[in-house]
């Protein structure tokens, strides 16, 4: 029992082969976190006032954007592997082997979000305010992905819940048996708690026109930022720490400062999340009629 808890074991395997069709746990892992956060957004979009279908259509227009972006951030990021010497310029399309920026899914995925309020009717804030502690959820469940691909740990550590990494997995320079900082363990921990906060400040000051999705912004970039500085992996840097931490570290002063802002001009929650409450779109439709 004591050497159980002496160390956190890597999965021995990442993919399972049906036939010629190979299942990888990272693709489950992404797929799962967005069930996931479709059923909890739902959930909190009819407590909204809104229809949970109505997330169906917005999601259909998110997702793809947001994997999209989400890749495209992920190889503008780290790009010695596709495009530094040895690289292969072509994985860069092999979003299957692992490699999303959260950032770059956030903000392409806000897009597809945008389009897909638009064309639904309702308002985009009060949509962001609902799947913002939904995709803390989802990606606490899709760091599961990089546990089972044995990447983007941390430096090493003598700590009781060590990473044990596989010699096949090992950067170059550490003895095999080296254990490291199981940062995909601490971002799940950090992201489920977070989204448990969030949910309890959104209900306790009923929060609205896009604060609760800036207050996801903010938990979040506190806890990415002390986690990035214990990672390894290579990354770009500049001025001596990595790209992740600068956008961290922006991204958060930025969520706070709109916080604020949108609370002083929109204190409160909106009392529909429609763009036009359905009186207003009665009247409108009655008056382009023509007279009789």
């Amino acid at each position: 029992m004591n050497a159980l808890l002496a160390e956190i074991p890597s999965p021995s395997q990442s993919v399972w082969h049906l036939g010629p069709f190979p299942v990888r746990a990272y693709a489950i892992a992404i797929l799962l976190g967005i069930v996931v956060a479709v059923v909890i957004t739902q959930r909190r979009w009819k407590e909204r006032g809104g229809d949970p279908e109505t997330v169906l259509d917005i999601v259909f227009w998110a997702v793809p954007f947001g994997i999209v972006g989400g890749r495209l951030y992920h190889v503008v990021s780290s790009p010695d592997a596709y495009f530094g010497p040895g690289g292969d310029p072509w994985k860069a399309f092999a979003i299957w082997e692992g490699g999303l920026g959260i950032w770059g899914a956030v903000a392409l995925g806000a897009v597809g979000a945008w389009i897909g309020c638009r064309r639904a009717g309702v308002r985009f804030a009060s949509f962001a305010d609902s799947v913002a502690p939904a995709l803390l959820v989802a990606q606490a469940v899709g760091r599961l992905g990089n546990w089972f691909n044995q990447e983007l740990f941390g430096a090493p550590t003598t700590l009781p819940w060590g990473l044990r990494i596989d010699d096949a997995h090992l950067p170059a320079g550490y003895d095999p048996g080296t254990l490291f900082h199981p940062t995909f363990l601490y971002e799940m921990l950090w992201n489920l708690a977070a989204a448990a906060l969030i949910v309890w400040l959104d209900r306790r000051f009923r929060l609205g026109h896009g604060r609760v999705f800036w207050l996801y912004v903010m938990t979040y970039t506190v806890g990415r930022l002390w986690i990035e500085l214990l990672r390894i992996d290579p990354a770009e840097t500049v001025l001596g720490l990595r790209l992740n931490v600068w956008t961290s570290l922006i991204v958060g002063l930025g969520a706070l400062v709109a916080f604020v802002v949108v609370g002083r001009r929109n204190p409160g929650r909106e009392t529909t999340v429609l763009l036009a409450p359905p009186s207003t779109q009665d009247d409108e439709a009655e008056a382009s009629e023509p007279s009789r």
